[in-house]
């Protein structure tokens, strides 16, 4: 896509607001916003070794509730006049809006109701809940609860607040890109996760009202390119499950889809393999914890290297919510990923003794033994033979060839049993 610096009439904004609410926001004037953080953007070494470029993250999981969402939650509260206020706000989440709206909503005197889908995991809801909001726990999905949440703003008067298709929001979000410049100036290009787009609307109109030579590259996952789609005019199969569930949105914004289409330069898709690559690296290197949307920036600069090499990058994590169980499968699936960890299948005579015989040569390797299972029935060998897959844990792929090379060296059958 042609990208032009934005120009308005008037004193519109391509938000569709006052160039001066516009202004308020970008500037956080309002005292309320001391209670969102200005988040480091730190230069990544390790990372920028790896992937050509010289990388700054933005730590939005660093936020009282791990999630860039608060600023566009808070932009929306303190447009709102005292009447509108005191009707309350509603919305349909069942993630990181959800918590960001109620926090800001709280804090502001402003009674907040969240309706989220009623399989959303208990500890989203007790979390929301705790932050001082109403749940209602309605429909199988998000679509579902956000009917439910916009037929009861209808009838009772309470203040939808949309999670990306508002220009408040979406422009409250673009303060992220605002630290990002105040840190580093000179940044070539911004890397951002789209969604339903309103970090990505918001990062490309502010961060080219502050650097219009600034380029802005989305990011989606390839399950969900829906943003493509929907400029592109194309129909590539959007469904499934991601570990980017953050931006996992099947039908962009109205407004957001116009704003991208003029001010976003490229839009990437990045793969589930990607994903996990990337949400590994930065917490073994960053030391720092991304949902999968967080980690989608640096899966695009990793995937996408023409884009980016030799340029001075900026990447969103966005945030930091994610299963803790989802987490620790992530990471030993990177360990099998780069065999430092394989599960092995060894054809065995099932007599006494030969399980010592594997094990002193994994020793001799310097091997670590993880888990070891027997399958004497569960298999297709003759009657006196049996299968053996066992766990072993190895320093890097070459230390793994050379356990299994020892293991083969003392006449037995070995073969991978990962999958």
């Amino acid at each position: 896509m042609s990208v032009t610096a934005p120009e308005c009439e008037g004193d519109v904004s391509p938000f569709g607001i006052s160039e001066r609410e516009v202004e308020a926001i970008s500037s956080r004037a309002d005292p309320a916003w001391n209670e969102i953080s200005v988040t480091p953007c730190l230069h990544a070494p390790k990372l920028s070794a790896l992937t050509g470029t010289e990388l700054y993250l933005k730590f939005e999981n660093q936020q009282y509730t791990n999630s860039f969402k608060e600023r566009g939650a808070l932009a929306k509260l303190l447009s709102l006049s005292e009447e509108e206020r005191a009707r309350g706000v509603i919305a349909a989440s069942a993630g990181n809006h959800a918590q960001g709206l109620a926090r800001h909503a709280a804090l502001l005197g402003v009674k907040a109701c969240i309706f989220m889908p009623r399989r959303t995991p208990s500890v989203k809801v007790e979390e929301t809940r705790a932050l001082g909001a109403d749940i209602v726990l309605e429909g199988d999905n998000y679509d579902a609860a956000s009917k439910a949440a916009a037929a009861r703003a209808g009838e009772t008067g309470e203040i939808m607040v949309h999670p990306f298709d508002d220009p408040h929001v979406a422009c409250g979000q673009g303060t992220v890109i605002s630290e990002m410049l105040a840190a580093v100036p000179d940044l070539d290009v911004v890397v951002v996760p789209i969604g339903g787009g309103g970090l990505a609307a918001g990062t490309a109109v502010i961060g080219k009202r502050i650097k219009p030579d600034l380029k802005v590259v989305g990011v989606q996952a390839a399950l969900y390119p829906s943003m493509l789609n929907a400029l592109r005019k194309t129909d590539r199969p959007c469904g499934g499950s991601t570990l980017a569930e953050g931006i996992a949105v099947s039908e962009p914004g109205q407004l957001t889809r116009r704003i991208i289409a003029e001010y976003v330069d490229e839009i990437v898709t990045v793969e589930e393999a990607q994903l996990e690559t990337a949400l590994c690296l930065l917490l073994n290197t960053q030391k720092t914890l991304a949902e999968g949307a967080g980690a989608a920036g640096l899966a695009a600069v990793m995937a996408h290297r023409g884009l980016f090499r030799g340029k001075k990058v900026g990447s969103i994590i966005c945030g930091g919510n994610i299963d803790t169980r989802l987490v620790s499968g992530v990471l030993m699936r990177d360990l099998a990923r780069h065999r430092r960890l394989a599960r092995l299948r060894i054809e065995l005579i099932d007599v006494p003794g030969q399980l010592s015989i594997v094990s002193d040569a994994i020793t001799r390797a310097d091997g670590n033994i993880i888990d070891v299972a027997y399958h004497k029935i569960f298999n297709d060998l003759p009657a006196k033979q049996t299968y053996l897959d066992i766990s072993v844990e190895a320093t890097d792929a070459d230390h793994m060839d050379r356990i299994i090379a020892e293991l083969r060296s003392v006449g037995l059958n070995v073969d991978f049993a990962n999958y």
